[in-house]
């Protein structure tokens, strides 16, 4: 169980998991961009946090610079964890760049990227949680999304993100992945970083 959610709550995974809640779970008056077209910002956000990442790394294994998809290794997370800050910067300038995207888009990503190269940075001297990170940043998200719209559903949306971030946390605990210190630090981390969306926006 704890391989899977490690699986499942991946940190490539999380914006998408962030942007579709965003996109197609809350109100859909939070965002101007019309909600026939935002089908386009998932894809987008899919395949640069996602599959352009994934495909990086597998391409690191075969040339032999990282042993395995996973880099365990805080050694080998050097250069997956920089290709990956370099793929979330390109789509935090298209989201910055297009005046069709509302700010709030723009603003989710650039914090995202700024976690994941303040990542590749610790991760040089220090193997902290990634997941932890992505895991606090999605709750801190959460918490801004029920502060803007005070509602059931994002309550329900920060308490899920709670239950979830708890289980990953136990799950990388479980799996000797990290010391606690490293599955906390990462995690205060993230939600710290997440909630200064609120300054951007």
């Amino acid at each position: 169980m704890a391989q899977i959610l490690s699986v499942i709550f991946h940190p490539l995974l999380v914006p998408s998991y962030l942007y579709y809640l965003l996109l197609y779970v809350m109100p859909d008056s939070m965002l101007t961009f019309p909600l026939v077209s935002r089908w386009l910002v998932m894809l987008l956000v899919f395949i640069s946090t996602f599959l352009i990442p994934t495909l990086g790394t597998l391409a690191l294994v075969r040339t032999g610079y990282v042993k395995s998809m996973l880099a365990e290794e805080r050694s080998e997370r050097s250069w997956p964890l920089f290709f990956t800050t370099v793929c979330f910067a390109m789509a935090t300038y298209m989201f910055y760049r297009e005046q069709v995207f509302d700010d709030l888009l723009y603003a989710i990503m650039a914090v995202i990227t700024m976690a994941v190269f303040l990542t590749f940075i610790i991760s040089r001297f220090w193997k902290i949680s990634a997941h932890s990170i992505g895991m606090g940043g999605a709750l801190g998200f959460m918490l801004l999304l029920h502060t803007w719209q005070p509602e059931q559903r994002s309550l329900h949306l920060v308490s899920g993100t709670i239950l979830m971030s708890g289980a990953v946390l136990s799950a990388r605990l479980a799996l000797d992945a990290h010391t606690p210190l490293q599955v906390y630090t990462g995690f205060f981390l993230g939600l710290t970083l997440s909630t200064g969306i609120g300054i951007l926006v």
